[in-house]
Order: structure tokens, then sequence, then C-alpha cells
């Protein structure tokens, strides 16, 4: 019988020792082989925060068209700050996504051995913004690395595996809306088209509307309901690579409502990247070709067409626009 949605694992059983943490991990690794989507209830990423995030995202994107745009740079392969309603194109999609979003990503002190990386953009016009999502950042980060060690546990790799790969990685936090059009959808117009995440591991709280659908290994559709207070997470391309395929990333988007309206949708999904100087060694040899991160990612966004060959981007999926932005979407 076909499942209707995807497993939700409690976090507390990976924390408990012995038959409670070895179950966790189990269902953890069976659920991403499986679906390549998991639920985890009990997350430890405070609530208030979650809700918090929430409401500064509101006001972000109720901002003045032009105080947004103040914030965009099209065409520099930045990856912080502003991206429109309407400039992110996926690869098939029949037209551009119905979502604008803003970036924010990892700090790192001058003189930082990964190098400089692109200053993130906190408007001031929206105060709590920078010091809100700078906790959610490293909230989820947190949360991350922990799946990671019980993705390791579940491949029998060294504890330390994981967090290895992505210590001073370039991961990102994209802040999504979704803006209820009061209007007709644009003929073969979605919220996100379908697509693969070419990161690790996504971590993606509950979104403030439903949308979000999984492709199944039986080729159809699958909505992702869960419960209000769970992570929502999923393997990309990078996690497909270094498993040989037994951990593979999994075709998602994010539907138009029915009816046309639904006031709107928020999400904010954390892109979880290697250190861009790891390579990506396949586990099982023969089953691909070792890699480094940062050519991974640039040669797959230089072939669909987001990067000219002067960029190299830090985070993204299979999409075709005019500029540089990655474009991973929940």
């Amino acid at each position: 019988m076909a499942q209707d949605s995807i497993p939700v694992l409690d976090f507390e059983d990976c924390s408990a020792a012995g038959p409670r943490q070895d179950a966790f991990v189990r269902a953890l690794g069976g659920a991403l082989e499986d679906l390549g989507f998991v639920a985890i209830a009990n997350h430890g990423i405070d609530r208030s925060l979650l809700s918090r995030a929430y409401d500064v995202a509101a006001e972000l994107f109720a901002q003045p068209a032009e105080v947004k745009r103040g914030y965009e740079e099209p065409h520099s392969g930045r990856e912080r700050g502003y991206t429109s309603f309407g400039v992110e194109k996926a690869l098939d999609g029949a037209a551009p996504d119905l979502k604008e979003f803003w970036h924010v990503g990892r700090s790192l002190p001058p003189g930082h051995p990964v190098g400089a990386l692109p200053a993130n953009r906190f408007p001031p016009e929206v105060p709590a913004f920078g010091p809100t999502f700078q906790a959610l950042y490293a909230a989820m980060e947190s949360f991350a690395h922990r799946l990671l060690d019980g993705v390791g546990a579940w491949l029998e790799l060294p504890p330390s595996y994981f967090r290895d790969m992505v210590r001073d990685g370039n991961s990102v936090l994209r802040i999504i809306h979704y803006p209820d059009l009061g209007r007709p959808a644009p003929a073969g117009a979605v919220r996100a088209a379908q697509h693969e995440d070419i990161n690790l591991i996504t971590v993606l709280p509950a979104s403030t509307r439903p949308g979000l659908q999984l492709l199944t290994r039986e080729g159809e559709w699958m909505p992702v309901h869960t419960p209000p207070d769970v992570m929502i997470c999923d393997t990309g391309d990078m996690m497909q690579l270094l498993t040989g395929g037994r951990l593979p990333s999994t075709t998602h988007r994010v539907v138009n409502p029915e009816g046309g309206g639904d006031g709107g949708r928020l999400s904010m999904p954390f892109f979880v990247h290697p250190h861009p100087e790891h390579v990506l060694t396949p586990l099982v040899p023969g089953t691909g070709t070792p890699i480094r991160a940062h050519d991974f990612l640039y040669e797959r966004l230089q072939a669909i067409g987001v990067v000219a060959p002067a960029h190299a981007g830090a985070s993204g999926r299979d999409t075709e626009a005019d500029r540089p932005a990655p474009t991973e979407a929940l």
C-alpha cells in the first residue's frame, strides 16, 4: 500500500542511548533511502524563534518593491540579499516560479582560511531581520549537523565524517515568499517548479501554507502533510553522489493553492553545503568520479546556464535564469 506522507521521527530518540538511538538511525536512513524525505519532531529549535522569523519575513516582504530591489544585485553571483518575483525559472519550467526570496549566508572573520564570502545584506528598514535570521541560521545549522551524525551512523561512517565535510561550508538560508496573486496564475507557472536540491541535505521548518509535494519512486506526486512543529529534511545531489545513489535526491515542487488564493506562503529552507574545497569521493568505488564540492556545483550551474565561466556559486538547483542566483526552492 502506498503511504500518504513522509515518516515522522522523534529527534529525542537520536540522543538516547542503546536501542532507541539504533531504531532512530535505522528509521532515518530507511526513510531517506525510500523517499528522500523525512520529518523530525522535537528537533530542539526554539518555536518562538521560528515564529518570530516568520513574522520578520512577513514584514520584510511587505516592504515596497523599490526598497527590496535596493538589496538586489543581478548578475553578481553574490548569493546574498534579495531576488525579485519572477526572476527565477526552472530548467524545464514553462514560466518563472511565482516567488521572491532573500538569502542569508555564513559570516567569517577576515583572514579565515576559507577566504572571503559574500557579505550578508541586512535591511535597516526591518531592524529585527539581521539578529533574527543570524540566530535561526545558527540553530538550523546545529540541528543539521546532528541530523547528519545520524545519517553517518546509518552509513557506518566515522562519527566526524559529515561534520568535517561541512565545517565552514557555504550553507544558505533562503527566506521565500510566494505571494497571493489575487488572480489566476500565468499559464504553466507554479510556485516552485519540480527540481532536486544540489546540496548534501536540506532542512525546512513547516511552512505557513501547504503545497510541497515529492515525486515517489513509483512516479506519483505525493503531498507532504506533517504535524506543524516538525523539521522536514531531504537529501540532495551531493549526497546521492557520495552514496552511489543509495540516498538519492528526490524531485519535489511547490504547487499553487486550489482556488487561486491562500493569503500567500512563507518558507525558510536551509541548504547544507560542504566546505568548498572538500573533495566529494563516492563511498563505493566505481559509482562516480571524485570532485571538489566547489567544482561540482560550478559545473552544474554552468551547464544549465545559471552562471558564466567567471562565476562560481555555492548553492543551487537545476534552473535556467538570466542571473547567477542559486535556485533551490521549497
